[in-house]
């Protein structure tokens, strides 16, 4: 104990005599938080439609305020002609054209039904799609309004209808920033662990110094523990900073038990910093170390359920996500934040966890060669 104690105090006091490593550990945390979920929205505004009228009448001038007054669509051009409007797609000036028939108002009336025409500019696939999809939906809340002014009138035999009531449950108000502030959370706490012990055994290599504890009686294990235990407690302090900004910036409280979140990512921490530490093992440089942790996180954070749905991924990404310890923090401290999960609720998720803390810390310590 008492050689684990020395080697607690080295590392604490060289990771505060480094301001460099301060400022990752504190400062970098708090800007990406306060930055990252401003641009991270799901919701797509401002898309740029031209609309090609040929009927010009009432109900294609009605249909066309009520894009213009749904807030998510600019009207770049109102014309006649869909070759021009098609020019405005190809220098990139216009997400959707909208074409009405000349004979929109009168099929309308007479038959019943009438045919829009969407062309989409699918370079920028999401926003086409969602922006294709909040047009239809505008065109049908249209058409449902047309109907309704008809049966009162009335101009045609009253139909029964479905009404159909909805209650978003955990996220009522469908905040994307309640959904997405934890996540990115975790994504920086796994950033900061992982990249810190990844650089801190091979900054040992090449500054010398590992080759004087190399000499000692240190036991390997002790060794692992003397590096991983001060970056878990500076794991679980940039936790704690992050999850008081959401609170004061963002109004996220958990609904759940903050003491559920901090246990789960004690033994998460584990895993990261022991996935850090195995890397530095193999590693000769810190430019290797840097260049392998980027190349993994940056695998983890994409398939790690954070932009993308699990459940939408292909099959084998889903069995990867089963692999990947990121996607079980992302999940746990949605649960927690959201719903109010118990520890009960997380048990599996625990469980996988504590596996790669011991799977990832056990390889790290046999790996670890000590020569004299």
């Amino acid at each position: 104990m008492r050689i684990l104690r020395i080697l607690l105090e080295k590392e604490f006091r060289q990771i505060f005599r480094d301001p460099a490593i301060l400022r990752i550990i504190f400062m970098m945390p708090m800007i990406q938080l306060l930055v990252l979920p401003m641009a991270a929205d799901y919701e797509i505004k401002n898309v740029n439609v031209a609309v090609v009228d040929l009927d010009h009448s009432t109900y294609s001038i009605q249909l066309v305020n009520k894009v213009k007054a749904s807030g998510y669509f600019n009207l770049v051009d109102y014309n006649e002609s869909f070759e021009k409007s098609l020019e405005y797609v190809e220098h990139d000036q216009a997400d959707i054209v909208l074409q009405i028939p000349a004979s929109f108002e009168k099929d309308l009336v007479r038959e019943d039904k009438a045919t829009l025409f969407m062309a989409l500019n699918a370079i920028n696939g999401v926003k086409a799609n969602l922006g294709g999809a909040y047009l239809r939906s505008i065109i049908n809340d249209f058409n449902r309004e047309v109907r309704l002014d008809w049966v009162q009138l009335p101009r045609v035999n009253p139909q029964p209808t479905f009404q159909i009531s909805s209650i978003n449950w955990f996220n009522p108000l469908m905040n994307y920033k309640i959904f997405m502030v934890p996540g990115i959370l975790v994504v920086l706490v796994t950033m900061v662990g992982s990249f810190l012990t990844a650089l801190n055994i091979v900054k040992e290599k090449e500054v010398g110094t590992i080759e004087q504890i190399n000499v000692t009686p240190i036991h390997k294990y002790q060794f692992i523990l003397g590096k991983l235990i001060p970056f878990w407690v500076l794991g679980l302090t940039t936790l704690s900073i992050g999850l008081t900004l959401e609170w004061i910036f963002y109004g996220i409280v958990p609904v759940g038990n903050l003491s559920t979140i901090y246990i789960f990512a004690a033994v998460y921490l584990l895993g990261v910093l022991g996935l850090g530490l195995l890397i530095s093992t193999y590693a000769q440089t810190q430019q290797q170390a840097m260049l392998i942790s980027f190349f993994l996180i940056m695998i983890f954070i994409l398939l790690g359920g954070l932009y993308t749905s699990i459940e939408s991924m292909p099959v084998w990404a889903q069995v990867f996500t089963k692999f990947n310890p990121v996607s079980y923090f992302i999940e746990v401290i949605r649960m927690v934040v959201l719903k109010g999960s118990t520890l009960y609720d997380i048990r599996f998720h625990l469980l996988a966890a504590a596996a790669f803390a011991v799977v990832l810390n056990s390889w790290a310590i046999v790996n670890y060669k000590k020569r004299s």
